[in-house]
């Protein structure tokens, strides 16, 4: 069934919705498609409102985001940008970064999105993987992507969001190009967007998503905000746009269904959080486990901030029950966990208006995915066990393949289901508890970080001779990265040296990828293979 109109609360319960709900995914979809076509004329509607760094306040309606969407779209076309080209944002939240992805969307082209906060290992690696021929960037991360570019042969164009420099273009120069263009027709699985995503072993991954993503978002969208929504709704997160949490989980859903998605370009904090969503009437926020720790520690919000919060939706770890207390003493919203991976996503998770939510437990299955937890043989475990959480596929938030590496979407599939590569329990009514990974993956502040490419960035350092990356328990963020350091010959482990690997991490990979303990070792310990026995080094760091 189509998700736009559909009464979901019409079901009545969960299991009516599960027996009753299939996908009807039409062939043909384009994302920008279903935005342009159901607000392209609605002056009065506003699609986005702007908190800007220099403190202004910018509203857009409908009309002006699809027709600055399209001149962008213009201007793309008149640079050789074409079906299945990629082209990657390195931009703040903003309506230019929303219009760009409508643009790209709209000439069959794939968006590649990245965050501000790499450093230049981290896009080379992604640009060079992805032989994209585009950069669209804002001018204050430019020379991030300058620094790089005489390594990447494919990026022909550089595009600045404020002053180019010699050889490069300015994304001013759309407003040159006309207002009007059709998207391309695509079928609902012809790329519409590349995301990098970590994994335990080496670089980032891409995977590389159709159309249809959009789809099953809507669904899941509906059902974490708990179904209903009306003229007053407004939605934000402060996630970073680049991002899953950011881009599908609020962005596109919210300009698809025609309500206020608010942008706030400033850095993240507790206090500026309150101040934004009650500014602006925020009712529906996205936000990860550790913005709400770091919420719960502001004062009285409630009497401090006019506040209309009313449903909270939250994903990457598992919300604690001291925060489900706080938010019902202090916020009185409802808040609503689910669980999923960037490859397909919202496979579990919570809807208060349809079923209620168990503190500590993701939820039940979403409708339109069949979720297991399985065994090392693949079969299901009993209420109590401990297993993997599987998937089958068939969803539409399935991606259709890791960008250029065969063997890696392969090894996701298990005797037909695809493996997480997370553990769970379940209990008699079939909630799910995560666990935790089955690999050596980092989960800090909702971002996910791979061990190898920070130890790859530190052993560079002639100072270090070996390094071990794990994850080490943080009452905010939920893991932090810890590094395990074997130094080279003569010489010692100082809060220099300390101050220094964090740096190199922050400016060359990512900053919050860097290790924010650092504890220096006489040496690491090994398998009887000689490989680095990361379990045993993780079972050290628990006790």
């Amino acid at each position: 069934m189509r998700l736009f109109d559909t009464d979901l609360l019409a079901f009545g319960s969960y299991q009516a919705l599960v027996e009753g709900f299939e996908w009807d995914v039409p062939e043909r979809m384009n994302i920008a498609s279903e935005i342009f076509d159901r607000w392209s004329e609605d002056r009065r509607r506003i699609a986005l409102v702007v908190e800007r760094s220099d403190g202004r306040r910018d509203v857009w309606s409908y009309w002006e985001l699809v027709r600055v969407a399209k001149r962008y779209a213009n201007f793309l076309d008149s640079l050789g940008v074409g079906r299945g080209d990629r082209v990657s944002l390195v931009m703040p939240q903003s309506a230019e970064v929303a219009a760009l992805h409508l643009a790209v969307y709209s000439l069959g082209a794939t968006v590649l999105p990245m965050s501000s906060l790499y450093g230049p290992d981290s896009y080379r690696h992604i640009l060079s993987d992805s032989a994209t021929g585009t950069v669209v960037v804002a001018e204050d991360f430019a020379d991030r992507i300058r620094a790089v570019k005489d390594d990447l042969p494919d990026l022909a164009t550089l595009v600045i969001f404020g002053r180019p420099a010699d050889g490069e273009r300015s994304l001013s120069e759309a407003a040159a190009f006309p207002p009007e263009f059709e998207p391309v027709d695509t079928s609902s699985m012809d790329p519409a967007m590349l995301l990098y995503t970590s994994g335990s072993t080496g670089h980032p991954k891409g995977a590389l998503h159709g159309h249809r993503i959009i789809e099953g978002y809507l669904l899941t969208f509906k059902l974490f905000f708990n179904v209903e929504f009306d003229e007053s709704t407004v939605f934000y997160t402060p996630s970073d746009w680049a991002w899953v949490g950011g881009l599908l989980d609020i962005l596109l859903p919210a300009l698809v269904f025609g309500h206020p998605v608010v942008a706030d370009q400033q850095r993240f904090s507790a206090e500026r959080a309150f101040e934004v969503i009650a500014r602006n009437g925020i009712t529906h926020a996205f936000l990860t486990p550790t913005a709400l720790k770091m919420m719960a520690q502001v004062p009285d919000p409630a009497s401090r901030y006019d506040l209309d919060l009313r449903v909270i939706a939250s994903g990457g770890e598992s919300v604690a029950d001291e925060l489900h207390r706080w938010n019902e003493r202090d916020l009185g919203a409802v808040i609503n966990e689910f669980y999923g991976l960037t490859e397909v996503n919202h496979l579990v998770g919570g809807c208060e208006a349809l079923w209620p939510g168990v503190p500590g437990w993701m939820g039940v299955p979403y409708p339109g995915r069949i979720v297991g937890l399985l065994d090392r043989d693949g079969n299901p475990i009993a209420p109590g066990e401990i297993g993997e959480i599987a998937v089958r596929p068939g969803d539409p938030t399935q991606m259709i393949e890791y960008w250029g590496n065969p063997a890696a979407t392969q090894g996701q599939y298990r005797n037909g289901w695809i493996m997480t590569g997370d553990q769970g329990t379940t209990d008699e009514d079939g909630y799910i508890r995560f666990l935790g990974r089955d690999d050596d993956m980092i989960s800090s502040a909702g971002y996910r970080i791979g061990p190898a490419e920070v130890e790859e960035c530190l052993v560079r350092h002639s100072n270090v001779a070996e390094v071990a990356v794990i994850p080490s328990s943080d009452p905010i963020r939920g893991q932090v990265v810890k590094a395990v350091v074997v130094l080279a010959d003569g010489c010692r482990g100082t809060d220099d040296l300390t101050a220094e690997l964090q740096a190199q991490v922050k400016t060359q990979l990512a900053a919050y990828k860097y290790p924010r303990i650092v504890q220096y070792v006489d040496r690491l310990p090994k398998t009887t293979t000689g490989k680095l026995n990361r379990k045993l080094l993780a079972s050290w760091e628990r006790n």
